[in-house]
């Protein structure tokens, strides 16, 4: 068997696992497109409005990304009921998944780093002194 027949048969034993990923993530990736769609064309003819940080359609595109379609759109339409003229708003980051660690900081999605920016700012310098000591 030469190199790339077995590269071949090894890419169609995985095929059934890669559309089974693409399929249990094509609704969070649906409704991604969405907010995305949402962010980059609606929210900017209301301005900032919001109460909250993160803004709410930031919050829902974390929130989906980091928990799923379910578990985010649950999260996502919790946080649009409490944003009201009512509200005091503030700081309301989404909750931190259980499941969920990136080994690196290249892996975590641009989103939550947007939204978390003290962590991944505290983070980055921290990396970067590190670098710079060993360095020298």
């Amino acid at each position: 068997m030469s190199v790339t027949q077995a590269s071949l048969d090894r890419r169609t034993l995985d095929l059934p696992a890669v559309v089974g990923r693409f399929l249990w993530h094509l609704p969070r990736n649906i409704l991604i497109v969405v907010l995305k769609t949402y962010r980059r064309f609606i929210s900017p003819a209301y301005g900032q409005v919001c109460r909250f940080f993160p803004s709410c359609s930031a919050y829902a595109l974390e929130a989906v990304t980091v928990h799923g379609a379910v578990k985010g759109s649950w999260y996502a339409a919790r946080r649009v009921a409490r944003c009201h003229p009512w509200n005091a708003g503030g700081l309301d980051p989404v909750p931190s998944p259980v499941h969920v660690h990136w080994d690196e900081p290249s892996s975590v999605p641009l989103i939550v780093q947007l939204n978390h920016p003290d962590y991944f700012l505290a983070a980055q310098a921290e990396t970067q002194s590190r670098t710079s000591a060993s360095g020298e």
